[in-house]
């Protein structure tokens, strides 16, 4: 922390803007609280970020696919075990959602290659999309 006692003098202006509160803690100092003002950043040539966006674009992002959901009580939940079958909203016919972070992107189909799941992707969707999968 910068020494206080040291510091130029304030203009008037920014006098106005330092206050000083109540102890919170019982130990008889007061805090003293000022505002601070930040220089603007300066304005960056598109050269300069074009490596800087390589570096995202490389990047692994993790994809969730939502096959479906289902509400079950509690008590149901405490009976399940190898052999369960736990029965989903979703009818097969419709596309699975697939979503970044928490925020819907694609719906698609589940096909399978090479022994392993994937979904082929039908329709990108917009950030409306999103807000709307999350109310309904």
């Amino acid at each position: 922390m910068p020494d206080t006692a040291n510091a130029p003098a304030e203009s008037p202006a920014r006098q106005d803007q330092n206050q000083t509160t109540p102890p919170g803690d019982g130990r008889g100092a007061a805090t003293q609280v000022r505002s601070v003002e930040f220089p603007e950043a300066p304005q960056s040539t598109g050269a300069a970020g074009a490596g800087q966006l390589d570096i995202l674009l490389d990047m692994d992002i993790p994809i969730t696919v939502v096959l479906g959901s289902t509400q079950i009580p509690v008590r149901r939940l405490l009976q399940l075990g190898p052999g369960s079958v736990l029965q989903l909203e979703k009818q097969i016919e419709v596309p699975v959602d697939l979503f970044l972070r928490d925020s819907k992107f694609a719906e698609a189909e589940v096909v399978v290659v090479d022994d392993q799941f994937a979904v082929r992707i039908k329709q990108i969707v917009g950030a409306g999309a999103s807000a709307a999968a999350a109310q309904g």
